[in-house]
């Protein structure tokens, strides 16, 4: 994975020095283009100024692979607390909402 962002902050300098790379199936997006409304609205507040970029990236499909072309959904962040807050919030499981006790 490091590998990776250093690729990509190779391939575009202005992602800056804090990136996190998406999951496809990250909660946190709706589609490879966009975040989930929720989580636009936890971003605005907590991570002001982050944005939300498509880039391209080698990638092997296994170690030894040939490398092919990918694109990959990004996020890039002002700061690092402002990336380990996303990655705590939003790369994990969710927890279970506590169930009612039964009578």
């Amino acid at each position: 994975m490091i590998d990776i962002i250093k690729q990509l902050q190779e391939r575009n300098p202005a992602l800056g020095a804090y990136i996190l790379v998406l999951r496809p199936d990250s909660r946190a997006l709706a589609d490879p283009e966009h975040l989930t409304l929720e989580a636009q609205t936890w971003m605005g507040i907590r991570t002001p100024g982050a944005r939300l970029s498509r880039e391209s990236v080698l990638l092997a499909p296994y170690p030894g692979g040939t490398p092919a072309e990918r694109i990959v959904t990004v996020l890039a962040f002002k700061d690092a607390q402002h990336l380990a807050a996303f990655a705590t919030a939003w790369t994990s499981d969710p927890e279970p909402e506590d169930e009612p006790a039964s009578a």
